[in-house]
C-alpha cells in the first residue's frame, strides 16, 4: 500500500537530498526512525551522522525540482495497480530486507502479492538461441505452474522468454511473474517488449527501484541485478557468453546465499561458456524444471513426490515426420553447432544439397541457423 502525500514527501525529501544515497538513508532511518523524525532533526544531531553538506541539504526548503517528483509519485501511486513500498512498509519483500543493499523505495506496478511468494529468477542471454529461449520458456512455465514465481528484468532474449513462459502457465500459478526493470516504472524499456510490459502488469507485477521518469541509463541495470537476486530463492541461468550481465546476477546470489543453478550447453557454443562457468565454481548443472524443483523441493517443504504440470507443446511442425533425407541429415548433424561443408562431408553430400536440407529443417523448426554459416538441431 503507498504511503500518503505527506508521508511520501519525507521518503522523498530523504532520497533527494544532496549526498545522500541508499546507504547513507539507511544510516539516518537506523539512527532517527523514519524519514519524519529526520527531517524535524537538528542541524548538529544530523551532522555527527552524516557529512555537513548532507544535514544541511535535508533541512533545506524544499525544492521547485522535488515538489514537481513528489507531485508526479503521488500521482502515479494513486493510480489503479500502482503502489511505492518503503522500508517501514509491510507489503515491502522480507527476501530483500534479508540483503545488503535492499532499496530504500520500491515502485511497484500489478499484483503485490508475488511478493510474499517462492519465486526463482531465470536470466540470461539478450542474443539467446532458438533453443535458449525455448529452454526458457518450458523452465519458467513449469516452475510458475508449480507455484513459483519468475524473476527476470525484462530484457530481449531469455528474459522475455521467462515471462513469457510464465505468462502461458494454466491453473493457480498462472502470470506468476515479476520483471524488474532499470527505468522508472512508468517507462518501458526495451519500447519492443511494451505490449509484454502491459500483461505482466495486469497478470504479475512490475518492479523499480528508479524515481518515476527515470530514463534508460546502462549503469542501473546492473545494479537492478541485486534486486532480482534478492527476490528470488534460487537462481537459474540459460544461456550465457563468458562475460554475460548473468553472471553479475549470479554471483550477486551467491553472494545473498541464494542457490545457482546453470542449463549447460555445446562446448563450442559461445553462449554456454558462461554456464560452465558457473558450473565449474559450483553452480548447480540442470537438464529440467523438474531438475530444479526436486534440489529446492525439500527446502520449501515440498513432499518428494510432487509433479509440475507438463508445459504446452510449441512448435509443433517439429512433430510431423521428416521425409527421409531431412531425417539422415539431422541423424549425422549431432547436437553441436556444425558448418555446411563438415556436414556435408558426414552425409557425403555435395554443399548444395546440404543447403537446401538445412533450409527446410529451419523452416520446419528442427534447426536453427547460427553466426558464422553454422547450424545448430533443435530439441
Amino acid at each position: 500500500m503507498s504511503p500518503g502525500a505527506e508521508e511520501l514527501s519525507h521518503w522523498l525529501r530523504l532520497l533527494h537530498a544532496e549526498g545522500i544515497g541508499a546507504i547513507t538513508a539507511r544510516q539516518l532511518l537506523a539512527h532517527f526512525g523514519l524519514p519524519e523524525n529526520i527531517l524535524s532533526s537538528s542541524y548538529s544531531s544530523l551532522s555527527r551522522v552524516v557529512p555537513e553538506r548532507s544535514a544541511r541539504s535535508l533541512l533545506a526548503p524544499i525544492t521547485d525540482e522535488l515538489k514537481a517528483a513528489i507531485e508526479l509519485a503521488v500521482e502515479w501511486a494513486g493510480q489503479a495497480g500502482n503502489h511505492i513500498l518503503t522500508l517501514a512498509d509491510p507489503a515491502y519483500p522480507s527476501a530483500l530486507l534479508d540483503t545488503a543493499d535492499p532499496p530504500v523505495l520500491l515502485y511497484a506496478k500489478g499484483d503485490l502479492s508475488l511478493l510474499a511468494r517462492t519465486a526463482v529468477a531465470v536470466v540470461g542471454s539478450r542474443n539467446a538461441t532458438v533453443q535458449g529461449t525455448e529452454d526458457a520458456l518450458n523452465f519458467a512455465q513449469v516452475l510458475s505452474e508449480s507455484g513459483v514465481t519468475v524473476v527476470s528484468g525484462l530484457a530481449h532474449g531469455i528474459d522475455t522468454a521467462a515471462h513469457l513462459g510464465a505468462l502461458a502457465a494454466t491453473g493457480d500459478g498462472a502470470g506468476s511473474t515479476i520483471a524488474v526493470i532499470g527505468t522508472g516504472a512508468d517507462i518501458v524499456y526495451p519500447a519492443r517488449n511494451r505490449a509484454l510490459a502491459h500483461r505482466i502488469a495486469a497478470k504479475g507485477l512490475i518492479l523499480s527501484e528508479y524515481p518515476l521518469a527515470t530514463p534508460a541509463i546502462p549503469a542501473n541495470f546492473p545494479r537492478r541485478n541485486r534486486i532480482i537476486s534478492g527476490l528470488s530463492r534460487a537462481v537459474l541461468v540459460v544461456e550465457a557468453a563468458a562475460h554475460s550481465g548473468s553472471l553479475i546476477t549470479a554471483k550477486l546470489a551467491a553472494d545473498q546465499g541464494r542457490d545457482v543453478f546453470a542449463v549447460p550447453g555445446s562446448i563450442h557454443s559461445p553462449l554456454a561458456k558462461g554456464c560452465h562457468q558457473l558450473i565449474k565454481q559450483g553452480a548447480k548443472l540442470v537438464e529440467s524444471a523438474e531438475d530444479l524443483l526436486e534440489e529446492l523441493g525439500p527446502s520449501l517443504g515440498w513432499p518428494a513426490a510432487r509433479k509440475p504440470a507438463t508445459p504446452v507443446a510449441r512448435n509443433a511442425t517439429r512433430s510431423v515426420p521428416l521425409a527421409p533425407d531431412l531425417q539422415q541429415l539431422l541423424d549425422v548433424m549431432g547436437h553441436d553447432p556444425v558448418e555446411i561443408n563438415t556436414l556435408a562431408e558426414r552425409a557425403s553430400l555435395d554443399a548444395a544439397t546440404v543447403a537446401a536440407h538445412l533450409l527446410a529443417l529451419e523452416m520446419q523448426g528442427a534447426v536453427e541457423a547460427l553466426p558464422g554459416a553454422r547450424y545448430q538441431r533443435l530439441g
